[in-house]
C-alpha cells in the first residue's frame, strides 16, 4: 500500500515539473512566433488544469448556414479559467456568404481537413499551431515569415492559385477557410452549397462582397473565431491582444504630440490612385494609432486632390507577388511621388515623409495585421523610437 502511495506521490510531482517547464518556453517577435509561445503557454495550461473547460454559448435556434443579422453576437463566453479556455462543441459562429450576408455555421467538432485558400487564412492556421488540420493548401502571393517555413513545408499545397471546384471536391474537406472572392460562379460557387454537403466554410470578415466598414476589430473576431472553432483559444488570444497591446503603446508613447498627423494612404494605378478611406482596413489602423485621414470618404483620388489635402504623411501601398523582387516593386512606387515635379511641393514628400506598406499588411491581414500596425506605428511616429 505505501508503494501504491509513494508512486502516486511521485507522478503528480513529475506532473506539476512537465508543466513548469513547458511553461517557461518563449516565442519571438513575430505575429507567427507569438502564436507559438501562446502554443507553449496553452499546454502548460491543459496540463495542470486539465479538467476546467470554458462554455461556448450558442444561438438556440442556430441551424447550419441560417441568416443572422449583422449586429448579432453568435458566439458569447463565459470565463471560467484565465489561462485556460475550451470549446464546448456544438458551438455556433457568425461568417458570411457568398453574397455578403451573415449567416450561421455549427461545428461539431474542430475540423480535421481543411483547405486554406490565400495568404492570410494559411499564415492564420500556422500561427495557431494547426498545420496538422491543413488537408491541402493554395493561393499564396508571397512567402511565409520564417517562423512559419517548417510548419508550411510538411503542407500539401497545391498547383493551382485558386483550387477548382473539382480539386475540392476530391479533397473532401470539412472546412473551406478563405476570402469572399472564393465563391463566385467561376470557382467555387455558393458557400451554402458546400455548407449543405457537410462542409463548413468561414470566409474573412474584410473581404465579405457588402459594403460594410473594413476594420481591426473584423481581423481581431475572425482570429478569435478560429481559436474557438478549432479550441485553441489561449492560442488565439495571445496573437490579438498583442496587437491591441502593441496599439496601446503607440497611443502611450505619442501622447505628447499635440496635433495628430495627417494621412493618406494610396495605391498608384495608371492615372489615378486608390485611395484607402475610412472605411478600409489601413484607414482604421491609421486612425486607431491617433491619425487622421486628409481625404476620408474618396475611394479614388487624382493628383490634384492629393495636392489640395497636403497629408503630412503619405503611405505608398506596394504588393510584390511571387517572382518580383520586393525592393524593385517599393522604389517604383515610391518614386511615383518622390520623383514627380507635380508633387516637390506636398509636405510629405519635402520632409521625407512618404512611407512603404505593403498591401498584405492592410487589406484583409490577418496575422500580418501586428506587422502593418508597426510599420503604420513608424510611418506616423518616426520620433518616437519604436523597437517593435
Amino acid at each position: 500500500m505505501k508503494n501504491k502511495v509513494w508512486k502516486q506521490i511521485v507522478a503528480v510531482m513529475l506532473s506539476s515539473g512537465l508543466a513548469l517547464g513547458i511553461a517557461g518556453c518563449g516565442g519571438g517577435s513575430s505575429s507567427g512566433d507569438s502564436g507559438q509561445s501562446a502554443a507553449s503557454s496553452s499546454v502548460a495550461a491543459n496540463v495542470t488544469s486539465a479538467s476546467k473547460e470554458q462554455e461556448v454559448g450558442s444561438s438556440e435556434n442556430a441551424v447550419s448556414g441560417s441568416q443572422v443579422s449583422e449586429q448579432e453576437t453568435v458566439v458569447t463566453s463565459s470565463s471560467v479559467e484565465a489561462t485556460s479556455k475550451h470549446t464546448q462543441y456544438p458551438v455556433t459562429i457568425k461568417t458570411y456568404g457568398s453574397d455578403g450576408k451573415a449567416i450561421e455555421t455549427t461545428y461539431e467538432k474542430a475540423p480535421e481537413k481543411v483547405l486554406a485558400v490565400y495568404q492570410g487564412s494559411i499564415e492564420t492556421l500556422l500561427a495557431l499551431g494547426l498545420q496538422d488540420h491543413i488537408v491541402a493548401a493554395a493561393g499564396l502571393d508571397n512567402a511565409v515569415p520564417d517562423s512559419m517555413k517548417n510548419a508550411f513545408d510538411s503542407l500539401n499545397y497545391l498547383d493551382e492559385f485558386t483550387p477548382s471546384k473539382e480539386t475540392v471536391t476530391m479533397l473532401e474537406p470539412d472546412m473551406i477557410l478563405s476570402w469572399g472572392s472564393l465563391f463566385q460562379e467561376k470557382t467555387l460557387g455558393d458557400t451554402m452549397d458546400w455548407i449543405n454537403k457537410g462542409t463548413n466554410v468561414y470566409i474573412n470578415s474584410n473581404t465579405a462582397r457588402n459594403d460594410s466598414p473594413r476594420t481591426l476589430e473584423n481581423e481581431y473576431q475572425d482570429i478569435l473565431n478560429l481559436g474557438i472553432i478549432f479550441d485553441v483559444q489561449d492560442r488565439a488570444e495571445a496573437i490579438v491582444n498583442k496587437m491591441k497591446s502593441t496599439i496601446a503603446d503607440v497611443l502611450a508613447q505619442a501622447g505628447s504630440q499635440q496635433e495628430k498627423p495627417s494621412v493618406m494612404i494610396l495605391e498608384s494605378n495608371d492615372d489615378t490612385f486608390t485611395n484607402y478611406g475610412a472605411d478600409s482596413l489601413g484607414g482604421d489602423m491609421v486612425t486607431q494609432l491617433g491619425a487622421e485621414l486628409a481625404n476620408p470618404d474618396a475611394s479614388e483620388v487624382g493628383k490634384e486632390d492629393i495636392i489640395a489635402a497636403d497629408p503630412d504623411v503619405i503611405f505608398v501601398v506596394y504588393m510584390p507577388y511571387s517572382g518580383d523582387d520586393p525592393q524593385t516593386i517599393q522604389d517604383e512606387k515610391l518614386a511615383v511621388f518622390n520623383d514627380d515635379k507635380t508633387f516637390q511641393s506636398l509636405s510629405a514628400v519635402k520632409n521625407g515623409r512618404v512611407v512603404p506598406i505593403m498591401l498584405s499588411e492592410m487589406y484583409a491581414a490577418a496575422t500580418r495585421t501586428q506587422d502593418g500596425i508597426e510599420t503604420f506605428a513608424k510611418g506616423l511616429y518616426p520620433d518616437a523610437g519604436f523597437s517593435f
